[in-house]
């Protein structure tokens, strides 16, 4: 006897005993019988089949309209049963796809992980966070044996794996040149040629790179595209905008970038951000670049780590603790001194 025989005799049982007592032990039963059907693989309209056969043997008689609707019911579990088939499969695929991004996360995370340069005279704080698994956003640091740090913070207009992988390329990109750190200019060209010969032309990076010499306190720096930052002087407690012109990476293969300098006094602040910090969104529209500034104003006296924490923490808030784009926020401050360099720390 095959499991389908088998299958038709123990159903006649638990049809037959219920129509004959019916219990809540002949219901339980039932609920053992489902299990194994699915256990079993049995489609909905194999399930229809059996019970009409079942009925026939244990009601002889039964009516010629009672019969024909089964016909009814089967072609109705027909179509059920190849679409919950199908949902099935899907469900399995989007299980597949889930762990696969997961992972991919993971390795982004392992794969562009920076470590933040730690310097006397100097304050970094830096945090950045993705709207969803992957992330669109990048930053990083390089610094060189004549203490100058390289600043990049860079984002792929998309998400998910296509900008995740972008983000890689653009890491080691940047790492192979480290000759070229020191000229932001420079490293924009580069990194131009790079996207426009290996990135897909429906994708669009903007990137800043900027460099800070602490022996000079000077900060150099160049845009392809990239959200403004902020130069805040703390002199006369004002902030302004670093603007920087430049063409989009991978636009055009012989774009020339421009690079600007900026003079760092005690207590100056360089903030770097993506467009997820400019385009928060709260119930009465997107946020001010006025408004960022002040909540940065409320935290200054703070340290750099401190500042950028607790301005993410406040705009998400004022989101509902949804982020509806990657968000990356960096400040770099100068100190003063107090004797010593240190290496690096994790970031």
């Amino acid at each position: 006897m095959d499991f389908r025989d088998a299958m038709e005799q123990e159903y006649k049982e638990i049809l037959s005993h219920f129509l004959q007592h019916p219990d809540e032990q002949a219901l339980y039963q039932c609920e053992k019988f489902s299990r194994k059907l699915i256990e079993n693989r049995i489609s909905p309209e194999d399930m229809i089949m059996c019970h009409r056969s079942v009925l026939q043997q244990i009601e002889p008689g039964l009516s010629k309209t009672v019969q024909q609707s089964f016909d009814v019911l089967l072609e109705v579990m027909l179509a059920y049963g190849l679409v919950y088939r199908e949902q099935q499969s899907l469900r399995t695929k989007q299980k597949e796809l889930k762990s696969e991004i997961e992972i991919a996360a993971g390795m982004q995370q392992t794969l562009l992980k920076a470590d933040v340069p730690e310097q006397d005279g100097i304050d970094i704080g830096v945090i950045s966070m993705p709207a969803k698994q992957m992330s669109g956003d990048y930053y990083h640091f390089i610094e060189d044996e004549n203490r100058r740090i390289g600043i990049a913070i860079a984002d792929v207009i998309g998400k998910g794996i296509p900008a995740a992988l972008c983000m890689s390329m653009i890491k080691y990109a940047i790492d192979s040149l480290p000759e070229y750190s020191h000229q932001p200019h420079i490293i924009l060209e580069n990194l131009n040629r790079v996207v426009e010969q290996n990135v897909d032309p429906s994708m669009f990076i903007t990137m800043f790179y900027g460099m800070y010499d602490p022996v000079v306190h000077k900060f150099s720096y160049a845009s392809a595209g990239h959200e403004p930052g902020f130069f805040y002087h703390a002199e006369t407690d004002e902030f302004e905008d670093l603007i920087a012109k430049g063409l989009l990476l991978g636009i055009e293969k012989k774009t020339k970038y421009h690079e600007y300098i900026k003079d760092v006094q005690l207590g100056d602040m360089i903030v770097l951000l993506s467009d997820g910090v400019t385009e928060c969104r709260t119930k009465e529209g997107f946020v001010s670049r006025e408004t960022i500034t002040g909540l940065i104003r409320k935290n200054i006296r703070k340290s750099a780590q401190e500042i950028v924490e607790n301005v993410y923490r406040e705009l998400e808030r004022w989101q509902e603790f949804e982020l509806r784009d990657d968000f990356t926020l960096l400040i770099l401050k100068r100190t003063a001194l107090k004797g010593g360099l240190s290496s690096a720390r994790k970031g």
